[in-house]
């Protein structure tokens, strides 16, 4: 089995595919106006963001926009306080500003425009170095 995305249901794809250029340096791809996608390097998962109505197709009710508090987006970056001073003027909620965890990544947690978990991290200990090695 192979993660091949993880899609963000929202109600303004204009607005988080936006934010989400910033975020990552990547320019979406636009199939239709109510689909994108952010495809990074070879053998990663992609970031895709869809509108409310799409999910109709699915079913009603299946997906609801700005409702996630479980879910966390995870971007592996060489620097993360590096990116913290980057996207500075970007974010309107950081949860936890550059942290080493126990586990040693670290960490910079913020909120996207609908409110989901973004976290930016790199491993800075041998061991989560090798733990992380691709």
């Amino acid at each position: 089995m192979h993660l091949a995305s993880l899609r963000i249901i929202t109600a303004d794809v204009d607005r988080l595919v936006a934010f989400y250029e910033r975020v990552t340096g990547l320019a979406a791809r636009r199939p239709a106006p109510q689909f994108a996608e952010f495809a990074g390097p070879a053998g990663s998962a992609t970031l895709a963001i869809g509108s409310a109505e799409t999910m109709t197709l699915f079913g009603p009710g299946a997906a609801v926009p700005e409702s996630n508090r479980t879910v966390i987006v995870e971007f592996q970056v060489a620097d993360v306080d590096a990116e913290h001073d980057r996207l500075r003027p970007l974010l309107d909620e950081v949860v936890q500003h550059p942290t080493t965890m126990p586990w040693g990544n670290r960490s910079l947690l913020f909120r996207d425009p609908d409110g989901n978990l973004v976290n930016l991290f790199a491993p800075v200990t041998e061991a989560a170095k090798a733990r992380l090695a691709r």
